[in-house]
């Protein structure tokens, strides 16, 4: 007889091995997941980041226009202030007093007029530009491999997706209008200076230098404050994102004390980059507004003194000083637009270094709003020849492996921890990819199948039932989006879990919450296999899909696991041994590589590794028998325990 200790050290050793302690092999995760990305020139961003304009032609050019045309109805009110100063007022002309006013209205309301076109134009132009870009990087995302995702922090990804191509897309639309126009204003302001006072021009030129040597440096020096600001925020993310889908684990063990430290120290390090770049902005921005006002100081001092000399009328004192002021607005725009670049440059960075990823080999160029279409519905069979594959960090995860599954039968998986078991079934629908050997499904490499093709073949149940934050009919016709409500249901029959379903207040139609948190482990489980029957696939993966329950619910999951594999090709990863008397082929790994293999009677009679697994379990059944009442009660269902 096992001892309680003992007991939990069995269950620990031959119990599960869950999907999430496989993968942390196959990455080597960083401390903060932004540290890989590749830095680029600013030039680089920039061309790439306008290359999202060129669908739109028409509306960047628009854009364009407007500004200009708004830009050049604000540029005739020097000229009429100094008509109002030198003719009107000069020459007492009061006739020429209303049109000149009306003109200037006229000026501002075309003036504005333009601005709200360019406005409204410029929001439609902007989001337009947003959603295509995450589209395609969504789109790209879907299309990466597993193992990518292996070391990524989901947070980090959200990032990406939502900050950082908003922040590309302020380079993309108000960088595009906004250095365009300023630099039209600019070249025409400056033309205008020259033509009226090439004397007051130069002198007005005369804090350029400073100008542009402050823009140099703030452009080779902002970057890396700017990226570690966004990576900061990223981290932050990232950890939040943990700590929300961990919250009853955190909970539990009274750690919110613990998380509220961490987290304050990634909000002080997202404080602390922020702070670094206001605070250099805070220097550099007034800097160079003063270089501006020292221009038009010297041109005031040296245009007082022209006028006093009478060398220069009054009014033309007055509308240089204003076309002054129109030629420093737009080097200042040109400041703030630097500031745009570097942000841009960074968050160009991050979002190009998941553009940049190579996608997985077998998905073809196609829209991902299309659905895999099956045209012809496998037979199931498959074969691995000495299957091998490594781990990220190049230990050995399957050594020589091969096997051949006939159409229908059931391979069952057991092993110790860590023996490859998972791994073996994950290469199947290639969420990862294999080192040495092939597969071949109907005969052919498995590679020569598109993924979709591949995939739609496949139904996968895991240990960790997955279910989106939404009703349970939308769930399970997940596993086939055109089913009708007759198939849905029995799907969720054959499940066992159409009863269960049917008692809840608003049936299919209840919500399960984030991860469906408002299940038990068991209600999830079972919707999980009637989307796998509803997919109805010929090739079914278990990978230790009645792990996390107890014994009365697994009677229940095991029922409708039966149904499930019924006529199909299953690969099972079993910790229960009693669940796989009757396969076709028992497979036993360990340390990567099949040690043992045949019917449950034969390997029994061995005397090896299986027939010592299956003695452990049946003492640990002795001690469960004792310990746990056999009240056959099971879990608790939803509609027992959490809707209330």
């Amino acid at each position: 007889m096992l001892c309680p200790g003992r007991l939990g050290f069995v269950r620990r050793r031959f119990m599960r091995y869950p999907l999430a302690v496989m993968s942390r092999h196959f990455q080597s995760l960083p401390t903060d997941p932004s540290l890989k990305v590749r830095s680029r020139s600013t030039g680089e961003v920039v061309r790439r980041v306008g290359a999202y304009l060129r669908p739109y032609p028409g509306m960047a050019a628009g854009v364009i226009a407007f500004a200009i045309l708004s830009q050049a109805a604000a540029m005739t009110y020097p000229k009429l202030t100094r008509f109002v100063i030198d003719r009107v007022i000069g020459q007492h002309r009061a006739d020429l007093l209303t049109p000149v006013a009306l003109a200037l209205l006229g000026a501002f309301v075309m003036r504005d007029v333009f601005n709200s076109l360019r406005i409204r134009l410029n929001n439609v132009f902007e989001q337009r530009v947003i959603l295509d870009i995450r589209r395609e990087l969504y789109g790209h995302l879907q299309r990466l491999p597993q193992s990518w995702f292996d070391h990524r922090a989901t947070g980090d990804l959200m990032t990406r997706v939502l900050e950082d191509v908003g922040a590309m897309e302020r380079l993309l639309i108000d960088g595009t209008e906004q250095g365009v126009v300023s630099i039209l204003a600019l070249v025409g302001v400056a033309t205008l200076l020259f033509l009226n006072n090439p004397l007051l021009a130069l002198v007005a030129l005369a804090p350029l230098p400073i100008l542009i040597g402050g823009a140099l440096w703030y452009t080779m020096t902002a970057h890396r404050r700017y990226r570690a600001q966004r990576e900061a925020s990223s981290a932050m993310n990232a950890l939040l994102m943990d700590n929300l889908q961990g919250v009853r684990q955190i909970k539990s063990f009274g750690r919110e004390a613990h998380e509220d430290g961490r987290f304050a120290q990634q909000a002080d390090e997202l404080r602390r980059g922020t702070l670094t770049v206001m605070k250099v902005w805070a220097w550099y921005s007034p800097s160079m507004a003063c270089a501006s006002a020292m221009g038009l100081v010297l041109v005031l001092w040296v245009g007082g003194r022209l006028v006093l000399q009478d060398r220069l009328q009054v009014g033309a004192l007055v509308e240089f000083v204003l076309y002054l002021g129109l030629f420093y607005e737009p080097v200042g725009r040109l400041h703030s637009l630097n500031q745009m670049v570097q942000s841009a440059r960074s968050a160009g960075e991050r979002v190009f270094d998941i553009l940049d990823t190579p996608i997985e080999s077998g998905v073809p160029a196609v829209s991902l709003t299309s659905t895999a279409s099956r045209p012809v519905r496998f037979s199931g069979e498959v074969e691995y020849c000495g299957v091998s594959a490594r781990y990220s960090e190049g230990r050995v995860a399957l050594e020589g492996v091969s096997l051949h599954a006939r159409p229908g039968e059931m391979i069952a998986l057991v092993g110790p921890t860590g023996a490859g078991k998972s791994t073996l079934v994950q290469l199947l629908p290639r969420f990862y990819e294999l080192s040495a050997g092939v597969i071949r499904v109907e005969g052919r490499d498995f590679r020569e199948w598109s993924l979709p093709e591949l995939r739609s073949q496949i139904a996968v149940v895991g240990q960790e039932p997955f279910l989106f934050n939404g009703t349970i009919r939308e769930n399970i016709l997940y596993g086939r989006l055109d089913a009708d409500a007759g198939a849905m249901e029995n799907a969720a029959r054959a499940a066992n879990c159409h009863d269960f379903i049917h008692r809840l207040p608003e049936g299919y139609d209840t919500r399960v919450g984030e991860r469906g948190v408002r299940l038990s482990v068991g209600e999830k489980q079972r919707i999980t296999i009637a989307r796998a029957l509803l997919k109805d696939a010929p090739i079914l993966i278990l990978d230790e899909a009645t792990a996390s329950v107890d014994t009365a619910t697994e009677r229940r999951i095991q029922e409708a696991l039966e149904r499930l594999m019924t006529g199909r090709t299953s690969f099972v990863v079993a910790h229960r041994l009693s669940t796989i008397r009757h396969a076709t082929q028992i497979l036993v790994l360990d340390h990567g590589r099949i040690v043992e293999r045949g019917g449950h009677e034969e390997l029994l009679s061995l005397g090896g590794l299986y027939s010592r697994m299956v003695r452990a379990q049946a003492a640990v059944s002795e001690v469960e028998s004792r310990w746990v009442p056999g009240d056959g009660l099971g879990e608790a269902s939803m509609s027992e325990e959490t809707v209330r």
